[in-house]
């Protein structure tokens, strides 16, 4: 099937033109190819975008027609301009219904290139959202400042000139090895110059970037604070296989200053447009969910959420937790002083129900704080 013959396909079944022999198989084709899947959910976005400012254009004609019309039958008197004025006028009053125009070419343009590269296997950053969470947007909205007791305050204040640090992100990381390695996304470290991991008991320690791999989206940070008492038991397994699409999923996360807990399933084995590094969920996923850990029902971690889709909602995107493998892998080659990180391999969860899972799980998931 060429690329023209799938567009109308796709169309004949946004339409309700398929029979319903012809919409179950193509129903059917939806949940067997991620690519097929993948491409309906863009171009219905594309045809709804497209639709939005056609009804703009079409709205702002008819005012314009009736301004005319008004003017005609002399009920307005616009006032009369010469010169410059004018000029000015003129620009002031069509300016909107310019840039309208200008940016229906271009997302005409955008949208058709969009559709053409589909297939391809890489991820377009700008379809995408990071979900770290702007602190200083959030800035407390419920005022949740319960958790600047004295622990707290003295930690969050810079050692350097004794004045509260203004954190600008936050996301969420977990535990990989209980002597304090913690896994989380890359972005949400970036550039950073200090970092706070805090717990769900409130407990806040210091922490430091020991490896960053910017492709896969992965970081390993290592809480160095003398009040952290090294971890035992992590619960959890890290999955090095991929697991089944439909498949039951959940997430801990911290959108917020509480633990948050949001479930879904696995739309696809692969990311957007077909990414080998990622695999898509049916998940809902906000600002500060980075970095999170993504658990199916045996209690494995089967990735790390990392992006949503900017236009969809409950379409998110996990790093694939194979390559939390190869990251550390390559931290011990490039250092040999982490030779003896081991990472969880088996669950201990899978005879749990979810909220047992959960309660075992939540002490090793921290939230993250960078500025």
């Amino acid at each position: 099937m060429n690329e023209v013959t799938t567009l109308e396909t796709i169309e004949r079944y946004l339409r309700g033109e398929m029979t319903p022999d012809e919409k179950t198989f193509f129903e059917n084709l939806r949940k067997t190819n991620p690519e097929m899947d993948q491409l309906v959910v863009e171009h219905t976005l594309f045809l709804q975008q497209i639709d939005s400012f056609s009804d703009r254009k079409n709205f702002k004609a008819d005012l314009q027609h009736i301004h005319i019309e008004l003017t005609e039958k002399g009920d307005i008197k616009p006032a009369k301009l010469v010169g410059k004025a004018k000029v000015v006028y003129l620009w002031k009053r069509y300016k909107r219904v310019a840039a309208i125009a200008a940016s229906i070419a271009i997302i005409t343009t955008l949208g058709v290139s969009l559709l053409v590269n589909s297939l391809m296997p890489r991820a377009n950053k700008s379809e995408l959202q990071d979900l770290s969470r702007d602190v200083n947007k959030v800035k407390e909205e419920q005022k949740v400042q319960g958790r600047e007791v004295k622990n707290l305050k003295d930690k969050m204040k810079d050692e350097t000139v004794g004045t509260k640090i203004p954190f600008r992100t936050a996301g969420t990381g977990f535990m990989l090895d209980g002597k304090g390695f913690l896994a989380t996304n890359a972005h949400i470290v970036k550039n950073s110059r200090n970092i706070f991991v805090i717990n769900s008991q409130n407990q806040q320690f210091r922490a430091i970037v020991v490896f960053t791999d910017l492709a896969k989206d992965i970081a390993i940070l290592k809480i160095s604070d003398d009040d952290f008492k090294p971890m035992t038991n992590i619960p959890y397994g890290i999955r090095k296989s991929s697991t089944d699409v439909a498949e039951a999923i959940y997430t801990l996360g911290f959108p917020r200053n509480d633990i948050v807990y949001s479930e879904g399933y696995l739309s696809a084995k692969t990311g957007f447009n077909g990414d080998t590094l990622s695999c898509q969920l049916g998940i809902a996923a906000n600002r500060g969910n980075s970095g999170g850990p993504v658990f199916n029902h045996d209690g494995e971690v089967i990735g790390i959420l990392s992006t949503k889709e900017a236009d969809a909602e409950g379409v998110a995107f996990a790093i694939q937790s194979k390559y939390i493998f190869n990251v550390i892998e390559q931290l011990k080659k490039n250092d040999t002083a982490f030779q003896r990180i081991k990472l969880p391999a088996k669950s201990s969860l899978n005879s749990m129900n979810r909220q047992q899972q959960v309660k075992r799980i939540e002490d090793f998931v921290y939230m993250i704080k960078v500025n």
